[in-house]
C-alpha cells in the first residue's frame, strides 16, 4: 500500500498541470460544499444565539390556555394552586438545575406612573428574593431587596434601565415614588443583566422575529402583589440549568412536574416551558430547504469531477499498457494491479478534496467579510468532505483500474 502510494505522488507529479486540471472539479466542488455548509453552520448558531441570548441558560414555564399564554386579565383560573416551597425543592432537586424562583408577572398598558408619564406596554414583575442571582441580574444602582422588605411587605420597587429611561427620562430614579395601580411604591435600585445581549439583526424580518417592544420592568416583592392584584393568581417558574442544550429537557419536565397538580375543567390550560431551542429549529428548518438544494447543485460539480477523474484515468491505463503488460509477465497478479490504479485515483481526488476544504474555509472567511453573515467552520464537515472525495476516486476509478487488471500480458507488451 505504501508502494502504491508512493508510486501515486510520482505519477502526479509528473504530469502535474493534468493532475491539477483533473483535481479541479473535485476542488471547486468540495469548497462549495464547505463554503455553504460553513454558512449554514454559523447562521444557524447565530438564530440560536439571537434566541436564548447572553447565554444565562434561564427556561420560564408559565401557565398556558392552548397555544398562548394565560392572559390573568381574564380572572383567575379555578384549580390551578400556588407552587409550594415543596414543589420548587423538587424542581430544584431535578437534574442539571441549577437555581430555580417563582413569580407573577403581567403587562401593565395603564397602571404604572411616575407623575404624568406611564409605562405603557412595560412588564411588572412580583418576584422572591432570589428571582435576580436566578436571572443572572446585577444592581447597577441602588440596593436589592432584603428579608426586611419581604417581611414587612414594604411596598418597594426595582427598576431596570428601559423603565427607568422611560418613566424619568434621564432623572436619577433611586428614591423617588412611583405609582402602581394606585400604590405608592419606592424605587430603591436599578438592575441590569450581568452580561449584555443585542441580537444580530440584518433585516426586517429579523428585528420582528428577535426584538421585544417593551418600555422595561418594574419588579416588586411577591409578598405585595396581592396589594395590586389578587390572591390566588397562578404563578410562573424561572430555571438556570447548567447549560444550553439541558434547556428544553429540563423545561419539558418542569412543566409536567407543575401540571401533575392541575386539575382544570379545560384541557387546554396547562403548563408550558418556553422552548427557545425549538424556536431556533424551528426557524432553522425554514431555510433547510434552500440550503440541501445548494449543498446539491455543489454536489454536481463533484459527479463532474468524478468523470474527469475516470477519463484521466483511463488515459493513464492506455499510457501505461506496457508497463502493465510487463508486470504482469513478471508475476503481479490482478489484484496488485487494480490495487494500484485505485491508489492512483483515491489519492488523486483525496489532494483534490484536501485543497477544496483549505479553499472552502477561506471562502466562507470571505463572505463572511464582504456580506456580514456569520460563518463556523464545521471539522466533521471538513473530514467528511475528504473522506468522500477519496470515496469519489475509488469509485469513478474503479473502471479504469478493472481495465488495467484485465488487460491481457502479451497484447500489453506488443502495445506502443
Amino acid at each position: 500500500m505504501i508502494e502504491n502510494i508512493r508510486l501515486s505522488f510520482q505519477g502526479i507529479w509528473s504530469h502535474k498541470m493534468r493532475s491539477f486540471l483533473t483535481m479541479l472539479g473535485i476542488i471547486i466542488g468540495i469548497a462549495a460544499i464547505i463554503a455553504i455548509v460553513s454558512t449554514i453552520k454559523g447562521t444557524n448558531e447565530q438564530i440560536k444565539e439571537n434566541l436564548i441570548g447572553s447565554g444565562d441558560n434561564t427556561v420560564t414555564v408559565s401557565l398556558y390556555q392552548g397555544d398562548w399564554e394565560y392572559d390573568m386579565s381574564a380572572g383567575v383560573p379555578d384549580g390551578v394552586p400556588a407552587i409550594s416551597e415543596e414543589m420548587l425543592d423538587s424542581i430544584k432537586d431535578t437534574d442539571k438545575v441549577e437555581d430555580v424562583s417563582a413569580f407573577y408577572k403581567r403587562q401593565d398598558y395603564d397602571n404604572i406612573f411616575y407623575k404624568n408619564v406611564s409605562l405603557a406596554g412595560g412588564y411588572l414583575y412580583g418576584i422572591e428574593q432570589n428571582y435576580l442571582d436566578t436571572c443572572d441580574f446585577i444592581l447597577r444602582e441602588g440596593r436589592g431587596f432584603d428579608k426586611e422588605d419581604y417581611k414587612k411587605q414594604r411596598k418597594v420597587a426595582l427598576l431596570d434601565s428601559d423603565s427607568e429611561q422611560t418613566l424619568f427620562q434621564g432623572e436619577s430614579a433611586v428614591g423617588k415614588t412611583i405609582e402602581i395601580k394606585g400604590e405608592p411604591y419606592v424605587v430603591v435600585g436599578i438592575v441590569t443583566k450581568s452580561k449584555t445581549f443585542e441580537p444580530v439583526i440584518n433585516s426586517v424580518e429579523d428585528y420582528y422575529t428577535y426584538m421585544q417592544e417593551s418600555s422595561g420592568a418594574v419588579y416588586v416583592p411577591k409578598v405585595t402583589w396581592p396589594i395590586i392584584y389578587q390572591y390566588d393568581e397562578p404563578e410562573n417558574v424561572i430555571l438556570r440549568v447548567k447549560s444550553t442544550d439541558d434547556m428544553t429537557r429540563v423545561g419539558k419536565k418542569t412543566a409536567d412536574l407543575l401540571n401533575e397538580n392541575l386539575s382544570v375543567s379545560d384541557d387546554t390550560m396547562k403548563y408550558k416551558a418556553e422552548d427557545l431551542l425549538e424556536q431556533a429549529k424551528e426557524i432553522q428548518e425554514l431555510s433547510d430547504s434552500t440550503n440541501s438544494m445548494l449543498i446539491w447543485i455543489a454536489g454536481i460539480s463533484l459527479l463532474v469531477g468524478g468523470i474527469g477523474v475516470m477519463n484521466i484515468m483511463l488515459v493513464s491505463v492506455t499510457e501505461r499498457t506496457s508497463e502493465i503488460g510487463l508486470k504482469k509477465a513478471l508475476g503481479a497478479r490482478k489484484g496488485i494491479i487494480l490495487g494500484q490504479f485505485l491508489t492512483e485515483s483515491a489519492v488523486l481526488t483525496s489532494l483534490g478534496g484536501i485543497f477544496g476544504v483549505i479553499i472552502g474555509i477561506i471562502l466562507a472567511q470571505v463572505i463572511s467579510k464582504v456580506s456580514d453573515m456569520p460563518v463556523a467552520i464545521s471539522i466533521p464537515a471538513a473530514v467528511g468532505a475528504v473522506v468522500f472525495s477519496m470515496l469519489i476516486g475509488i469509485i469513478f476509478g474503479m473502471l479504469p483500474s478493472y481495465k488495467a487488471a484485465n488487460l491481457n500480458p502479451i497484447d500489453a507488451l506488443r502495445h506502443e
